[in-house]
């Protein structure tokens, strides 16, 4: 099966390793994968994720708002992060 690019992987693995409770930006993911001005690309491939071992409920805008999610919703990611501790709003 083909699993896209390098850099899809790399920044699957990056989430991977986001701790419950914790996020990460779109923007300090691409980073970390080696592409800082990909932020956009992070979160489309986040947005086209259903990957259970890929956390992508972790991963936020810059600006602290949640951005979106594929498996329910804003408020199912919400709920999500809520239950790992870390949205309390």
């Amino acid at each position: 099966m083909n699993t896209g690019t390098v850099f899809a992987e790399r920044v699957r693995d990056i989430v991977r390793t986001i701790p419950k409770g914790e996020t990460r930006t779109y923007k300090e993911v691409a980073t970390a994968a080696g592409s800082p001005r990909a932020a956009r690309a992070v979160g489309t491939l986040m947005r086209n994720n259903y990957l259970e071992d890929v956390p992508c409920h972790r991963v936020i805008r810059s600006d602290g708002r949640l951005g979106g999610y594929n498996r329910g919703g804003i408020e199912k990611k919400k709920e999500l992060l809520t239950l790992e501790g870390f949205y309390t709003n």
